[in-house]
């Protein structure tokens, strides 16, 4: 029971600062509704995107347009889920410039969880709502068998996508400490990736599949958990069941983000130098 009463206190702060800023936002029931529809219609426009491309040819890569809208599907909603829950720690660089990063480090509570709750954009639910119709509908055009393997990848594949998306968005926070004034930079890795973990990885070059595939495993957000699912041979010599191996991906990535934010925390001298 004190265990529970110490984890509340601890989390209470937290939810206190999110709810205040949920009510902000949906207080405003216009400007909300508008942010909602521009943001649907910003992952529509991505969304026909593909479907453009897949106009002029049968497959690309050796996915049709229904196996590959498993993976913007996959890759999708993951990269929005990570947005939802951390995408605003982006907004670092512009705390350091103004040297407001210092009210962070005068409260006693992680730097991190602070960042990470300082904000929160409910429009980009509507992304999450996309991504996941478009991945609910892929799978029955591929007839996809709902069998408890199956639905364990789908599952799995979301949760390690989910946590992959997030530490990239926690390493590239880590770097802009070094950076302060080039988040242009760390954003083409950021939503560089989120673009190119919505395409068949079979047609990325050699820095490409160096950079997304392994360095920063956007691969196993979509393309390697929809292959492994569709039961599709794999490219870069790996396994058929590579698929699986997700949450090593995201342990490494994590480890990247770990590493990104100590150094670049410890780094940090104050908004006066």
């Amino acid at each position: 029971m004190a265990e529970r009463s110490r984890l509340a206190s601890a989390v209470r702060p937290y939810r206190v600062l999110l709810g205040a800023r949920v009510r902000a936002q949906s207080s405003y029931r216009s400007s909300f509704a508008l942010d909602l529809v521009s943001s649907v219609l910003v992952a529509l426009v991505e969304l026909a995107e593909v479907w453009v491309l897949y106009r002029a040819v049968d497959e690309i890569g050796g996915l049709d347009l229904a196996a590959v809208l498993v993976v913007f599907g996959l890759a999708d909603t993951a990269f929005s889920i990570a947005g939802l829950l951390v995408g605003h720690v982006d907004t670092l660089p512009r705390y350091l410039r103004a040297g407001t990063f210092d009210i962070f480090c005068l409260r006693p509570l992680p730097l991190l969880a602070q960042l990470m709750t300082s904000d929160i954009t409910l429009r980009r639910l509507s992304r999450v709502a996309v991504g996941l119709t478009v991945l609910i509908a892929a799978l029955f055009a591929n007839d996809v068998a709902f069998s408890p393997v199956n639905c364990l990848l789908i599952a799995l594949s979301l949760a390690t996508g989910t946590s992959i998306c997030a530490a990239v968005y926690i390493a590239a926070s880590g770097v802009q400490f070094f950076l302060i004034d080039a988040s242009e930079m760390t954003n083409s890795i950021v939503y560089g990736g989120r673009y190119a973990a919505t395409q068949p990885g079979s047609v990325w070059t050699r820095p490409v599949v160096a950079v997304f595939g392994f360095a920063v495993p956007m691969a196993f957000t979509g393309y390697l958990p929809t292959l492994t699912l569709l039961g599709l041979p794999t490219h870069w010599h790996l396994p058929s069941w590579v698929g699986w191996a997700a949450p090593l991906a995201a342990v490494w990535m994590w480890g990247l983000a770990w590493l990104s934010w100590r150094i670049g925390t410890r780094h940090y001298q104050g908004g006066g130098g």
